[in-house]
Formats: structure tokens, C-alpha cells, sequence
């Protein structure tokens, strides 16, 4: 058999790259604006998180295309796409509203909140590791409504709500923006010369911020005065931050483990995603890869979390290979290790990047309903709500406590721990729709379990911190079991179980 030449670049790559490339910078540009409104210090927005970030992402461009190369060789074709690689975006949410924020308020000092969310990344990544091992377990185990439910709910709330009220502060230019987002990323018109919509969108809100007058002229000084030398430096702030995740910050762990696993999870079926395409990777590599990615990335100072992007498939619809991924990875290192980063989030207008982070959210919530069975759907809708129970509480509790619990006691105890709840309920919502009523009480147990340590409906790891909710649970746990026991068997039931005792009469009669 001749040996296949698997080429470095092709012309599709460059297609390709812009498509990664506008995915990853919405994400960067997200991330600087948002942290340093927190109240995060330039020095480590621009000098240690995005380029941590930038690494992690250059780390993970350049396995995938090893990995491409060595599936190319396997199969003696060169048309392999490469893995599409970045940062998480609801992830990416989850740890600036549910780690960094929190770890900034409850510390009141920038450094050691960084610190803090470097552990909590490098524990990501090590539970993106596990997942390679016990990812498929998982998988089979958790419905997937109460995943997608719950993590709809992020979407819903902090990513598509949030952002739509960012992009009305600027409405001439927001809604112009959001309407070219609708345009060629929902309806998947063209733009005009093949522009990618993203950055189509982002080019003309930018022109018309600075033209109508909106942002003022001293910004883009401002933005240039950022450029200057990051040099991605190692740490080990990450080991102690971890001090203050396994005492003070303890309750971490109700986010981190859950959005881990649906993390390696959504590696799992992007790569599957992949292989529908055509291109048949190692999923347990791939996981190992994103989880390495990431926990390299906390080691230079990132704090976001990786995973491969469902926006592979785009790409090898693209017919890219596999430079698209290399140089997306070496863009963005020289972009954050030489300021362009920490200039276009200064430059770009907030209200001009909004409108894609709103299309994120469509997106995230319309998968979540076109991923699962129709009949799950009130799962979904279930799962979602504890997260807009904590968007309240998040944005509003600590401002105006009082109007939050004037409005209902029961919204911050729901917020609390809201990833968890929308995987509990989801998952029995589920299991009741399927008529396994054992399975849902199973997932009840769990509830009244989580809630009993602090995990749910507690501000900290507590044992017992309000009973009510332990005996609420087990109160559900006990109905669902009666339920189970006294269930007809499946499909049997009306005409159809008054057929059956009559053939059983029958047969007693003639024996």
C-alpha cells in the first residue's frame, strides 16, 4: 500500500480557521471584559489568564493535529479534519459567575481569588482526565434531558438572558449586530464577501460604536496602550488556591464536579458527532487531551477549562485538515503574549460581543430540546429552572436581599447548588416519564443525600444546614418506591389487563 502524504496546510484550512479563530476570540474578548468589570486588575487579566488560556488552547490545537495525522496514517486518506479545540463556553460561564465572582467577594483580594480559580481549573481538568475512565459509566447512567436541561438553564439565564440585556444598552448597534447573528449564523445566509458572520458582525458594530459616537475615540488609545510583552509564566498559585477549595471554599465542589462531567461528556459526543462525519477518533484520547489541555493551562495561569467544540463537524464540512488547528493555536498564543487581546477588549465594544454570546445561548437551548426524545422535553424545561432561581440569587441577594426573599424564601435555597438540582429533577422527571419509578427514586435518594451534606440548598458544606429539605426528598423517595411497587407491568393496562384475567379465568376453568 503507498503511503499517504498528510499535508501541514491546505487551502480549506484557512475557512476553517476563521471559524475556529471567531469562536475562540468572542470567548477571550468575554473573558478580559468580564473579569476586569469584577473587578479583576489588568496584570492578571492580560498577564496571566489569557495567555494560561492562550497555552492550554495551543497545547490541545497541536495534539489534535497529531491526532489527525495519526488517524490519516491509519486509514491511508488525507482527508481528516483535525478535532476543533477551545475554551467551554458554558463552562467558561459557570467559572466566571460560579468560581471567580464568588472567590472575589468572599476574599476581597484579585491574587488569591486568581489563585483560586486556577485550582478550581486544575481540578476541572483532572476530573476531564476521570472521565476517560469512567465517562462512558456516566453516559449510560444519566439521562441525558437532566444534563442538557441543566446546563439550558446556564444558557438560558447567564449566556443568552444576560447577554440580551448587554446588547439592549446599545440597541442602534446592538440590535444591528444581533440581526447580522440571526441572519448568518441561525438562517445561514451569506454575508457579504464570504465573511464569517462572527466577524462580519463584529466589524461592522465596531465601525458603527465609534461612528454614531456611542464609545469614544479614547478607547482605541486606551486599547493600544495594553499592547506590550505577556509571556506565559508558569505557576504554582493553583496548589494554594487549592488550600482554600478543600476548607473555606469547600462548597466549590457542588459546581466544579458537575459541570466537570458534563464536560467530558460533550467531549464524548462531539467526538462521536466526529465520527458520524467520518472521522473516527479515540474518545478516551480525546478526553485525556482536553482534561491535559486544561490542567496545563491552569499550571500558566488559565482558569477556563477546555473541551473539543461541536464546531467540528463545520470544519469537516469545510473539507479542512489539519493546519486550521495548528495555526489557531499559534494565533492565539501570539495574540495574548503580545497585548491584541487585551487591545480588542478594550476596543470592541461590550454591546458588539453580546450578540453572539445570545447566539450561544439559542444554540445551547435549542440542542438541549433537538438532542433528546420529545416526550423528555418537560425534563428539560424542569431541569432549567433551578438556574434562573440562582441567576436571581446571584445578581440580587447580596444587593437587595430583601426583595429577593419578599418575592419568594424559596429562590435562594433553589439556587443554591443549582447544577445539581437541575440534574436531580431532570433525571426524575425522566424516569417517571419512562415508567421507572425505581430509577426515580434512586435519583430522589440522591437529592435528599446532596441536600443532607450542603451540596443542594445549602450556602456551605453542612450536614443538615435545613433538614427540611433531606426529609422533602425521602418524603419523594418513599412515594416513588409505593409507585414502583404498585405499578402495572409495562403496556399492560384497561381492555388490555381485562383481556388478560379473563384468559387466566379461562384457563382455570378448563384445567
Amino acid at each position: 500500500m503507498t503511503k499517504i502524504h498528510y499535508p501541514w496546510f491546505k487551502r480549506e484550512d484557512i475557512d476553517g480557521f476563521f471559524a475556529l479563530f471567531q469562536n475562540n476570540l468572542a470567548n477571550f474578548v468575554l473573558i478580559a471584559v468580564s473579569m476586569i468589570s469584577m473587578g479583576y486588575p489588568n496584570h492578571i487579566v492580560y498577564g496571566r489568564v489569557i495567555p494560561g488560556a492562550a497555552i492550554a488552547v495551543l497545547a490541545g490545537n497541536l495534539y489534535y493535529a497529531h491526532m489527525a495525522k495519526k488517524l490519516a496514517m491509519k486509514e491511508n486518506r488525507t482527508d481528516v479534519t483535525a478535532l476543533s479545540y477551545g475554551i467551554s463556553t458554558p463552562v467558561m460561564f459557570i467559572y466566571l459567575f460560579g468560581v471567580l465572582q464568588p472567590a472575589l467577594n468572599l476574599t476581597g483580594n484579585p491574587e488569591l481569588a486568581w489563585k483560586i480559580g486556577m485550582a478550581a481549573c486544575l481540578l476541572g481538568g483532572f476530573i476531564e482526565v476521570l472521565g476517560s475512565v469512567i465517562g462512558k459509566w456516566v453516559y449510560t447512567r444519566l439521562p441525558r434531558a437532566s444534563m442538557l436541561g441543566a446546563l439550558a438553564g446556564v444558557a438560558f439565564a447567564f449566556i443568552g438572558g444576560e447577554l440580551l440585556f448587554r446588547t439592549y444598552e446599545m440597541p442602534i448597534i446592538g440590535l444591528t449586530v444581533l440581526a447580522i447573528i440571526l441572519i448568518g449564523l441561525i438562517a445561514k445566509k451569506p454575508m457579504p464577501f464570504k465573511i464569517p458572520a462572527s466577524l462580519f458582525a463584529i466589524i461592522i458594530g465596531t465601525v458603527m460604536a465609534y461612528t454614531i459616537g456611542r464609545v469614544d475615540a479614547s478607547q482605541i488609545t486606551e486599547g493600544f496602550s495594553t499592547i506590550g510583552f505577556y509571556l506565559p509564566i508558569p505557576t504554582l498559585g493553583a496548589f494554594e488556591g487549592m488550600t482554600y477549595i478543600t476548607s473555606t471554599m469547600v462548597g466549590l465542589f457542588a459546581i466544579l464536579l458537575p459541570i466537570s462531567i458534563y464536560n467530558f461528556i460533550e467531549t464524548m459526543n462531539n467526538v462521536e458527532a466526529m465520527a458520524a462525519a467520518g472521522d473516527r477518533y479515540n474518545v478516551q484520547e480525546a478526553q485525556l487531551a482536553d482534561g491535559a489541555g486544561t490542567m496545563i493551562g491552569a499550571i500558566f495561569g488559565g482558569v477556563f477549562p477546555t473541551t473539543v467544540y461541536i464546531a467540528s463537524i463545520g470544519s469537516k464540512w469545510m473539507n479542512a485538515g489539519r493546519g486550521y488547528s495548528v495555526i489557531n493555536g499559534f494565533v492565539f498564543l501570539l495574540a495574548s503574549t503580545f497585548g491584541i487581546i487585551a487591545a480588542m477588549s478594550q476596543i470592541i465594544p461590550i454591546a458588539v460581543i453580546a450578540p453572539i454570546l445570545v447566539f450561544v445561548g439559542i444554540s445551547m437551548v435549542s440542542q438541549a430540546f433537538s438532542s433528546v426524545e420529545k416526550k423528555h422535553y418537560p425534563a428539560v424545561v424542569l431541569a432549567m429552572f433551578p438556574y434562573f432561581a440562582n441567576y436571581i440569587m446571584t445578581r440580587f441577594n447580596n444587593a437587595a436581599g430583601e426583595v429577593v426573599a419578599n418575592l419568594s424564601s424559596g429562590i435562594v435555597p433553589l439556587g443554591q447548588g443549582a447544577m445539581f438540582t437541575g440534574l436531580i429533577w431532570g433525571a426524575i422527571l425522566v424516569f417517571i416519564i419512562d415508567d421507572q419509578f425505581q430509577k426515580a427514586a434512586y435519583a430522589a435518594l440522591a437529592g435528599g443525600l446532596l441536600s443532607a451534606v450542603g451540596f443542594m440548598h445549602a450556602p456551605q458544606l453542612q450536614l443538615f444546614y435545613d433538614y427540611q429539605y433531606f426529609i422533602g426528598y425521602i418524603a419523594m423517595t418513599a412515594l416513588l418506591i409505593g409507585f414502583h411497587l404498585t405499578a402495572k407491568p409495562e403496556g399492560v393496562s384497561g381492555a388490555a389487563e381485562d383481556s388478560l384475567k379473563a384468559s387466566e379465568n379461562s384457563s382455570s376453568i378448563n384445567v
